[in-house]
């Protein structure tokens, strides 16, 4: 099973896995989930930390190095995934969890979030509470 992390549950994976449900701790850990984070994650937490938004107050550098010390795989973002967001109907404002989306769509992943609306995309989700 392949997982794309969003970016709320990656910060919690690393920093606060006891607000994630058992099930989905086990799988975090278990050699065949092929656990990924995106690049476009790594560039939210900058944008948004910059921002000072209080949700965010991570350095990305340590959280990429902690992601992919975890064994979580880094997904670049590429011209195939940029462009799958133009056909994605117009749910969500947020152009990064639309890049997210888009990135499970094509690879594809089963894409982990907190955010029930995501779920309304044409994208396998695993919704953490």
């Amino acid at each position: 099973m392949r997982w794309l992390l969003d970016t709320h549950v990656l910060l919690w994976a690393l920093g606060q896995p006891d607000r994630l449900p058992a099930d989905v701790r086990a799988a975090l850990e278990d050699p065949e989930t092929d656990v990924r984070f995106s690049a476009a994650s790594i560039w939210e937490i900058a944008i948004k930390s910059a921002l000072g938004r209080p949700d965010f107050v991570h350095d990305p550098e340590v959280v990429r190095a902690a992601a992919v010390a975890s064994g979580f795989a880094e997904l670049p973002v590429s011209g195939v995934h940029a462009a799958a967001v133009a056909r994605l109907p117009p749910i969500h404002r947020d152009p990064f969890d639309r890049l997210l989306v888009a990135q499970a769509q094509v690879e594809p992943c089963v894409f982990v979030t907190h955010d029930h609306s995501l779920a309304a995309y044409p994208v396998q989700v695993k919704r953490v509470p």
